[in-house]
């Protein structure tokens, strides 16, 4: 069982996929810095200088007590941080979609088989058959 183990951890694919896991993670970070620090400060300036990550809609205020200690936090719907989520995810999508493009067009396109002809038998027996005629 160990060396089952051994040659699972060790192949090709578990190691491909880690380090995929790896760069994806990496990516995410790259992303994310883009569209909080590039892309959402030009959309809160077309929006009237609104960030969207703050917007909310505040379904029950948080309860404060008398000194000033929060006991309930604020119940709200974060709406602007699902739409810099959804942004995220278009930015995401565009850049995958650029990569496996530019991938697609590096890769040696595919030659269809030729077509298969008659077999060596089939061959021989038409030229027996043109023999005894």
């Amino acid at each position: 069982m160990l060396k089952e183990f051994k040659e699972f951890i060790t192949g090709g694919n578990v190691i491909e996929f880690a380090v995929a896991v790896i760069m994806a993670g990496a990516i995410g970070l790259v992303v994310k810095g883009f569209v909080d620090f590039i892309i959402m400060p030009v959309v809160g300036h077309f929006t009237g200088g609104s960030d969207f990550s703050s917007n909310k809609i505040v379904l029950d205020d948080a309860v404060i007590d008398a000194a000033g200690v929060v006991t309930t936090p604020e119940n709200a719907i974060m709406w602007g941080s699902w739409v810099n989520a959804i942004i995220n995810l278009l930015i995401v999508g565009l850049v995958m979609f650029i990569l496996v493009k530019a991938y697609n067009k590096t890769k040696k396109p595919v030659e269809a088989p030729a077509p298969a002809g008659p077999s060596q038998e089939d061959l021989l027996s038409e030229i027996r058959d043109l023999l005894k005629k």
